[in-house]
């Protein structure tokens, strides 16, 4: 469901679902691998950091179909809308998109190409490239632990089902082993992204209880996005201002 790669068919139950938080990383770890791959490709050919850059923003598109893209622009609407309660949620189950969206999503992608600009070196690659799973796992753990604002939505049907305590306990570890990893790689770069990524889960905790009252899919989608393009932020900037000093 949450990527474009081939899987066999499973009915959609209580029963087939109920581990399917604890393996989200999964994805992460693909496109984090498609990732570092295209830009090593790009290295080992010389292509020039705009090309690598592009191929970095789309890589994740490509790869999950954009569905997280999709709850970040229906939330991008529902805030710009300036309303409050129940509107907020029709807004966002609106299947048209519109302007604050488009405008929110192309800021979105400008700024997520000119940090991918200046990753110069494999390690902070691959940094980046781990915060991709990172991400998720805090995603599948906000689904687990986080109020659900719809009952009837998707994501309260995964987490629902799910066994709470293992869910939690899965996810917990797997979080620190990725932050863990990203930090042994590059201690700078490592540290400054995995900040990033805990500030985003902290902030989507305190901004959907108290905009929305709970999380929704829509509301995953859009931390999913706001935590990756968080790591690389402070990946960059931290990096750069650690060297300055």
């Amino acid at each position: 469901m949450y990527s474009r790669i081939p899987m066999p068919k499973v009915d959609w139950n209580e029963e087939n679902r109920r581990y399917s938080l604890c393996f989200f990383p999964l994805v992460g770890i693909v496109v984090g691998a498609v990732l570092f791959g295209w830009i090593n490709l790009c290295k080992w050919l010389d292509i020039n950091v705009f090309l690598s850059s592009a191929g970095a923003v789309l890589i994740p598109v490509l790869v999950t179909g954009g569905i997280h893209l999709d709850g970040f622009c229906d939330v991008s609407d529902a805030l710009a809308s300036r309303t409050e309660g129940e509107k907020l949620f029709e807004i966002m189950k609106d299947s048209r998109v519109g302007a604050f969206a488009v405008i929110n999503l192309v800021s979105y992608f400008i700024l997520q190409f000119a940090l991918f600009s200046e990753i110069s070196d494999m390690r902070s690659v691959l940094v980046i490239s781990l915060g991709y799973a990172l991400s998720r796992g805090l995603s599948g753990l906000a689904a687990a632990t986080f109020r659900s604002a719809n009952k009837n939505g998707t994501l309260y049907a995964f987490s629902s089902s799910a066994p709470k305590i293992t869910t939690i306990i899965v996810l917990s570890v797997l979080i620190l082993l990725f932050a863990e990893a990203m930090i042994v790689v590059s201690p700078v770069y490592g540290t400054f992204a995995a900040l990033g990524a805990f500030v985003s889960f902290v902030f989507y905790r305190l901004f959907s209880y108290k905009k929305f009252g709970g999380i929704t899919g829509d509301l995953a989608g859009w931390f999913l996005q706001i935590c990756e393009i968080s790591q690389l932020l402070f990946a960059v900037f931290g990096s750069k201002i650690a060297e300055v000093i």
